[in-house]
């Protein structure tokens, strides 16, 4: 493995507040609010560093997305390492990939989506990395959900799921919606627990 020079680790540092600080004024400030001289601010970064690494706001907002994604991706693959196999282990997987669509990166990346509904530049840098990223989220869900997608249904039960969950994440977003999405996610288990080709899943009991 490379060692990192002095300068590298600093550089690498700077990214990292930047990338931080980008996705705390999105959720702080939406889209409009955040400009890369109030995110190079909170970062502690002098103006001229951050327009070293990105020099635009579209740079600094998708690789602040890409980032974090898959950070939050990383996490979720060590909390999973440690958990039990058996029925349980759905009910678990399903919630924390829940928790990956009510946290601030998606509250980040759905101001993004909203400004790039009508910001042509943006819309082309967010569509392939959007695809990117959801093919990541779902091979995660795969592979959590110890999923064979050779069986009959079970490729679209992972993508239903995915669906769900960010609908779920953006109904949270105007008022605490734990409750019904409580409910739901309690109903939904039962339907992916039953269905053959899903660890802990209808196979599994065989």
């Amino acid at each position: 493995m490379p060692v990192r020079t002095p300068q590298q680790e600093r550089s690498r540092v700077t990214q990292a507040r930047l990338l931080e600080s980008t996705v705390e004024c999105l959720v702080e400030h939406g889209w409009s609010g955040t400009t890369t001289t109030v995110v190079a601010a909170r970062a502690g970064v002098s103006r001229g560093a951050q327009l070293h690494h990105y020099p635009t706001k579209s740079e600094l907002v998708m690789a602040a997305v890409e980032h974090l994604a898959e950070r939050r991706a990383a996490e979720i693959r060590q909390e999973a390492a440690v958990l039990p196999a058996g029925p349980q282990r759905l009910d678990r997987v399903v919630d924390m990939l829940a928790a990956a669509f009510t946290g601030p990166l998606f509250v980040a990346a759905l101001e993004v989506w909203v400004a790039a509904r009508t910001d042509p530049d943006l819309r082309a840098a967010l569509v392939p990395l959007e695809a990117r990223v959801g093919r990541e989220m779902h091979r995660l869900a795969v592979d959590l959900l110890g999923a064979d997608e050779r069986a009959p249904g079970v490729r679209e039960a992972v993508q239903a799921t995915l669906d769900l969950l960010r609908g779920l994440g953006v109904a949270n977003l105007l008022s605490d919606d734990t409750h019904r999405r409580q409910a739901l996610l309690a109903a939904w288990k039962k339907q992916l627990a039953a269905l053959p080709g899903l660890a802990g899943g209808a196979l599994a009991n065989l």
